[in-house]
């Protein structure tokens, strides 16, 4: 592995993640490390992108197990068609999910204005 400069502490630190993290995402096959000559894992340079990416795509819903096949590409750019598809789908479900949220923001919009005037004029919030 060529430009390995991090350790799994300096790839903590700098990717804002646990060191226990770390070690899960290698169990789980979405990180890879080599092993120095004394047994300590190393990182190429670009594993605190790699660990980025791994963060979003949990914050986005995806699982392990949706995530792995994603990293090969990341990594080496290797591509199938298999891959896209599945990238297409995870989309999808995003946009999906995306789309909830803004309608459960609409309505809690607008609770807020029914609660702030009431809470302006002095009267109850309306029950129904």
């Amino acid at each position: 592995m060529r430009g390995i400069t991090l350790r799994i502490g300096e790839l903590a630190s700098q990717a804002g993640v646990s060191v226990r993290a770390l070690r899960y995402y290698e169990e789980q096959g979405l990180l890879t490390a080599e092993r120095s000559a004394s047994g300590q894992r190393v990182y190429p340079d670009n594993a605190v992108e790699q660990v980025k990416l791994i963060q979003n795509l949990y914050a986005a819903g995806l699982a392990s197990r949706a995530i792995e096949p994603i990293m090969p590409c990341v990594r080496t750019g290797e591509v199938t068609p298999e891959l896209l598809d599945r990238l297409m789908a995870e989309r999808a479900r995003i946009e999906e999910r995306i789309g909830g949220l803004v309608e459960t923001r609409d309505k809690l919009d607008a609770i807020i204005l029914v609660v702030a005037e009431s809470l302006h004029e002095g009267r109850p919030c309306p029950r129904d």
